[in-house]
C-alpha cells in the first residue's frame, strides 16, 4: 500500500513539446539520449514494421556475446560452403562481399563485413558457426529479444532479407515469404543495449570502408560517416537496412561534446531520403540544447512532508529524505513544469500512520518519483521503461526505542491528559 503526496518544486521540460513537429517523410522514428536511454522525440514508435538489415545489430550482438563468453574467438576460422558462397554473389543484388567456397575466413573478417558493408552471407555464417544452424541461431535471437525486453520484434532469420531471396535456404519452421519486423522503440532500446552492453561495436560501425582480402574496398552504408556523402559531425554507427516490405531504415547514434544520441527512422522512400530525415532528427537533438540536469537533488525533502511520526521512540518523529538524486534530460531554456511525488510505503506504517521505533539512518520509508504537468507536450519516460524515475526515500537519522520508564511515563502522562480532557469535557457541556 503507498500513500501519495504532490508538491510542485523544480519545473522542467517536456521530452517532448507538442510543437516539436519534425514533418518527418517516415512512418515511424524515435530520437533516444545515449547515456540514459530518456526518449526525447516520438512518432508512431510502438508500429510494427519491416526492420530489414537493422536485424543485424541483435546478429552483432550474439557474436560479441559469444565472444565475451568465450564461445567463439576472433580469430576463429569458418569454412564456406557452397549455400554461403552462392550467397554471396553479387549476381543476387544484395549486400555482400564476394566468399569462396572452401576458403576460410576469421570471425573477424566476417564480423566486419557484416557490420561495415551489412554482407549478409557473412552473417548466415556466423549464425550458423554459433548456433548450429542459422534456424536454431533464429530461436536464439528472438530469446535474446526477450531478455533485452524489446517487447515489439518478430525474426525469422539474421539478415534481414525477405525469405524469398534466400536461395530456398530459409531457417526451418519459417514462412519462405517471411520477413523480420521490430517497432522503432524497440529498434531503438537494441541499439541502446548493444552500445551500452558492447561498447566496442562502435569501433566497426565508424569505419567509413573496408579494404578487404579480395582487393575490392566496400564503402560502409551509412553514408553519415567521415568521407561519405551525407557526411554528419559526430557521427560513428549505427545500421541502415532496406528492402521492398521495409522501405528504407537507418539506425544513427552521434556524439558532441560528451553527449550522445541515438535517432531510428523508418519505411523512409528512399535511401537518400532515411539520411535526410535522419539529419532532421539530429539536428532536433543537438540544437534543442538537451541537457542531463539535477532535478531532484539528493537529500531533496517535499515541504510539508520532512518528516513522518515515530511511535514508541526516544523522539516522535523522524526525519526524511531523497537518497539519490533524480536527473533527467532536458532542454537548456525550458525548467519548469515537474510536479515532485512523494509515496510513502503504508506497509511501513501502523494503522494510525506512524513508524515504529526503532528507525535506522537510511531505513527506506517511501519514493519520490515526478510527473509532468505543462500544457505544451508530455514526458515520454525512458526506453527501457514507460515510467517516470523513483528515488528511494529513507530515513535521515536513527530514532531509538525508548526504555521502558519513558514508555511508561508517556502513558501515563496519556493517561491523565485524556482524563482531564474528559472532565473539562464534560464540565464544559453543563454551560
Amino acid at each position: 500500500m503507498i500513500l501519495t503526496i504532490s508538491t510542485f518544486l523544480y519545473k522542467g521540460s517536456p521530452a517532448k513539446a507538442a510543437g516539436d513537429n519534425l514533418n518527418l517523410n517516415a512512418a515511424a522514428a524515435i530520437l533516444i539520449d545515449g547515456e540514459t536511454g530518456q526518449v526525447l522525440y516520438e512518432d508512431n514508435a510502438d508500429e510494427l514494421l519491416g526492420v530489414a538489415s537493422m536485424s543485424k545489430m541483435l546478429t552483432e550482438y550474439l557474436v560479441l556475446e559469444a565472444i565475451k563468453e568465450g564461445t567463439i574467438s576472433w580469430d576463429q576460422e569458418v569454412t564456406i560452403s557452397e549455400f554461403i558462397h552462392n550467397l554471396s554473389s553479387p549476381s543476387l543484388g544484395l549486400s555482400t562481399v564476394g566468399l569462396t567456397q572452401g576458403e576460410k575466413y576469421t570471425v573477424k573478417e566476417l564480423y566486419e563485413t557484416m557490420a561495415i558493408h551489412s554482407a549478409n552471407a557473412s552473417a548466415v555464417a556466423l549464425a550458423e558457426l554459433i548456433g548450429g544452424s542459422e534456424a536454431n541461431f533464429v530461436k536464439m535471437m528472438n530469446e535474446k529479444a526477450e531478455e533485452l525486453g524489446l517487447g515489439d520484434y518478430y525474426f525469422v532469420n539474421s539478415t534481414g532479407l525477405n525469405n524469398a531471396d534466400m536461395l530456398g535456404h530459409h531457417p526451418e519452421g519459417t514462412d519462405a515469404n517471411d520477413e523480420n519486423k521490430m517497432s522503432a522503440r524497440a529498434v531503438a532500446k537494441l541499439a541502446f543495449r548493444l552500445i551500452n552492453d558492447y561498447p566496442e561495436v562502435l569501433d566497426t560501425a565508424s569505419v567509413s570502408r573496408l579494404e578487404f582480402r579480395d582487393g575490392r574496398t566496400y564503402d560502409n552504408f551509412n553514408f553519415m560517416l567521415p568521407g561519405l556523402t551525407f557526411e554528419y559531425e559526430g557521427v560513428d554507427g549505427l545500421k541502415t537496412g532496406s528492402t521492398d516490405y521495409a522501405g528504407y531504415n537507418f539506425t544513427a547514434t552521434a556524439e558532441r561534446n560528451g553527449q550522445r544520441f541515438i535517432s531510428v527512422v523508418m519505411k523512409t522512400g528512399s535511401q537518400i531520403q532515411r539520411f535526410e530525415e535522419t539529419k532532421k532528427v539530429l539536428d532536433y537533438a543537438f540544437n534543442s540544447n538537451f541537457e542531463n540536469q539535477e532535478i531532484f537533488p539528493a537529500g531533496y525533502t517535499v515541504k510539508g512532508s520532512e518528516t513522518l511520526p515515530v511511535l514508541k521512540g526516544k523522539e516522535d518523529s523522524v526525519k526524511i529524505a531523497t537518497k539519490d538524486p533524480i536527473n533527467l534530460v532536458i532542454k537548456n531554456a525550458e525548467k519548469e513544469n515537474y510536479k515532485a511525488k512523494l509515496v510513502i510505503d503504508k506497509d511501513k506504517l501502523n494503522k494510525d500512520g506512524e513508524l515504529v521505533a526503532p528507525v535506522k539512518e537510511g531505513d527506506v520509508v517511501g519514493y519520490l518519483t515526478y510527473e509532468y504537468v505543462g500544457e505544451d507536450g508530455k514526458d515520454l519516460g525512458f526506453i527501457d521503461s514507460k515510467g517516470p524515475l523513483k528515488v528511494d526515500v529513507v530515513a535521515t537519522e536513527t530514532v531509538e526505542k525508548a526504555n521502558w520508564f519513558v514508555l511508561m511515563m508517556r502513558g501515563i502522562g496519556g493517561f491523565f491528559s485524556s482524563l482531564w480532557g474528559g472532565i473539562t469535557s464534560a464540565i464544559g457541556g453543563l454551560f
